[in-house]
This record gives C-alpha cells, structure tokens and sequence, in this order.
C-alpha cells in the first residue's frame, strides 16, 4: 500500500492527454474517417509514455524541474527568450481549456461563452488554491477524480452501442487515404505531446517526492514512476481512442461533425440525451481539469526559468482574461481550439529535445542516465514529434 502511495504525479500530467483539443479532434478523425486513425492514437501513446516518464525521471533523480535545469544552463538572454515561448505555450494551452469548459457549460446549461469561461476559471482558482507542496496530493485527488469523470462521460456511449471489434482491428494497420488524412494524422500525432506537460511532470515529482536521498530510494521512486507513467497514460490513451471509435460508430458520415458543438448534437440524435449530456459533462470535467494543471505548468515554467514565482491566484486570474476576450468577442471556439493547438506545435521542439540530451548525460544524472533502448527510442519519438509538427504547421497555413 506504501508502495501505492507514491502514485499519483503522472495522472495529472496525463489530463493535458485528454483536454478539449483532443476531443475535438478525435471525434473529427472518426466522424469523418470511421476507425482508419486508430494507429495513429496508439502510436501517439507510445511516444508520450516515452516523454513523459523521461520528464518524470529528471525531477527525481536531479530533484529539479526540467525548467530550472533549462535555466542554470541557459545564459540571460537565452533563458529569458525560452521562458518567453514556453510561457506562450503555457497560455495558448489556458486559453483551449478554457474554451472547451465554456462549451460543455453552454451545451449543459445554455450559459453564453463568456460567462461560461469565467465559471471555469473561477472553479479552477479553487482547484489551484491546494496546488503547493503542503497540499500536494489533495490536488492530485481532486484531478484524479474529475479524471474519472473524463472517462466516465466519454465511454459511456460506447456502453450504449459497441464498437465493431473488426473495425477497431483493422484501424490498428498503419495507413492514410489522402491528404486531408495526413493533415489530421499529423494533428492528432504531432500535438498529442504538449510541451507544458512535459516542463509539468517533472515539476510534479519534485513537489510530491522532495529531494533524492540515496540511490535505493531513487530506484524504488523509478520503478514506481514507470508504472505511474503506463498506468495513466493507458487511461488517457483509452480515452482517446474511445472518442474516436464511438464517433467512427455513432457518427461516421453525419454532417457537422466538424466542431465540439455539432459533435453533441449529432451524438444526443445517434444516442439519445444522456449519452450527450454524459459527453458534456465529461467535457466540462477536461475543460476544468486541464485548465487547472496548465495554469500549474506555467507557474512551474517560470518558477524554474526565471527563478520567480507570482501567487498562483494571480496567474490565474491574468490567463483567464485572454480566453474570455476571445468567447466574447464571438469567434468560432472550436477555430480557436485548432488555432491554440498550432500554437502548441511550435513548442514541442524546445521541450523534447532538451529533456532528451538531460537524462541521457551520465555528468548530470550519473547511473540513472538513459540506456541506449531508451535513448533509441525517445530518438525517434522526437524526430517523428518534430517532423509531425513541422507538417502540421506547413499544412494549416497552407
């Protein structure tokens, strides 16, 4: 049971896996290509289990964050210019959240965007009010728990109408059909890694395991973060897939199905209105829950780079104001969804690659350093992340 205890760190990371952005756009990729992307799910989890244990790995064998390692290495301006772009990353993550809690209020209760983003930002203050380390696993509890609301509100409506396991099978065979698949394969693939999450967990394993005190509790913590890691990142990966196999059998064809809002209505006419206000609320449980953690990641990311901290009350309240200034001023919330998540690609380079160089150097983490598996392995995470996301970026503004 002691052993049981030390989880926790990597399910909150694993919200950024399954926030609005995800939703929508598994939910388009089954709309509109039945089961054909599942690999491209699955191949994205394997990839982010990679990441992110390594994230994980750094804060407990060094005891610090992949931020502040970033900052005792980078001269002035550099620091100042990467803790700049990460928190650009940090905010365009706030602002998706935001939107996809403010939708769910909107489809649950008919509540205009704008007052629906400030009621999610102002649960989330709530949430972040336990995110210190004297509160450390009262926050995990909360996300864990709206994390099980997540997976209850998206797999339910595969309860109401299975999946064709034949189906399911043959969307394990890599293969596109187009080039508007190839767009939506890079998106989902390229920007399922967020580069928050990444600066997030080892921020996370610091604050709940302190500083490494001896090489057997170091192993023991790494052996219990690897399971961490598989454990929720399964449970994020199932969720993903899950959306997209129940609008692949539920949705498959129907019109609008191209935004969060349209997925609703078409799930509430296949399935019937518990089913969709089930969605709903699992979305307003992403929405809150991911919004919550990213405003954690950006207090992380400037704590470490810059070596300063603001209250975390008032970060939120200043994150909030762009998301709300967006629904208010009537653009399209899911535009803005894909928007942000272009935002995010431009991210990923400046967090992977770092992360990879830190835990395979033997100066810096000594016997725990990476093997050559895993450093093959986060290799070709990373240049497959990197080149997905470049794709990704090329084909948008095409």
């Amino acid at each position: 049971m002691r052993a049981v205890g030390l989880l926790g760190p990597a399910f909150v990371a694993a919200i950024a896996y399954v926030d609005p952005g995800n939703v929508a756009a598994n939910i388009t990729a089954g709309a509109e290509y039945g089961y054909l992307l599942v690999w491209v799910l699955v191949v994205a989890n394997v990839m982010a289990v990679i990441v992110q244990y390594q994230s994980a790995k750094l804060g407990v064998v060094t005891g610090k964050t992949l931020p502040q390692t970033l900052g005792e290495r980078l001269p002035r301006r550099s620091r100042l210019l990467f803790w700049a772009q990460a928190e650009l990353v940090a905010g365009a993550t706030d602002i998706a959240e935001v939107i996809g809690g403010a939708i769910a209020l909107n489809l649950l209760f008919g509540l205009p965007l704008p007052v629906g983003g400030v009621i999610v930002g102002v649960v989330s203050m709530g949430i972040l009010t336990m995110a210190d380390s004297r509160c450390q696993r009262r926050f995990e509890t909360v996300i864990v728990g709206l994390l099980a609301v997540i997976v209850i509100g998206f797999l339910t409506g595969l309860l109401v109408t299975p999946p064709d396991v034949g189906g399911v099978l043959g969307g394990l065979v890599p293969r596109l059909a187009g080039p508007e698949t190839v767009l939506l394969a890079a998106s989902m693939l390229g920007a399922t890694v967020m580069p928050h999450a990444i600066y997030l967990h080892s921020s996370l394993v610091v604050d709940r395991h302190g500083q490494p005190v001896g090489a057997g509790r170091t192993r023991r913590l790494l052996s219990m973060t690897r399971v961490d890691v598989v454990v929720a990142l399964v449970i994020a990966g199932t969720v993903n897939i899950a959306l997209l196999v129940l609008a692949a059998t539920s949705l498959y064809g129907r019109d609008g199905t191209d935004s969060i809002e349209g997925a609703h209505d078409a799930v509430r006419d296949a399935l019937g209105p518990v089913v969709a206000g089930a969605f709903a609320v699992g979305l307003l449980a992403s929405g809150i829950a991911s919004t919550s953690v990213g405003a954690y990641a950006g207090g992380a990311i400037m704590g470490g780079l810059l070596q300063r901290r603001i209250p975390m009350l008032v970060r939120r309240s200043v994150t909030l104001i762009p998301a709300v200034i967006i629904l208010a001023t009537g653009v399209n919330p899911t535009l803005a969804l894909v928007i942000s998540q272009v935002v995010l690609s431009f991210g990923i380079p400046f967090a992977i690659i770092p992360l990879r160089r830190y835990t395979a150097d033997r100066a810096l983490m000594g016997e725990f350093a990476d093997g050559r598996p895993l450093r093959w392995g986060s290799a070709a995470a990373a240049i497959a992340i990197v080149v997905l996301n470049v794709v990704l970026i090329a084909l948008t503004f095409a």
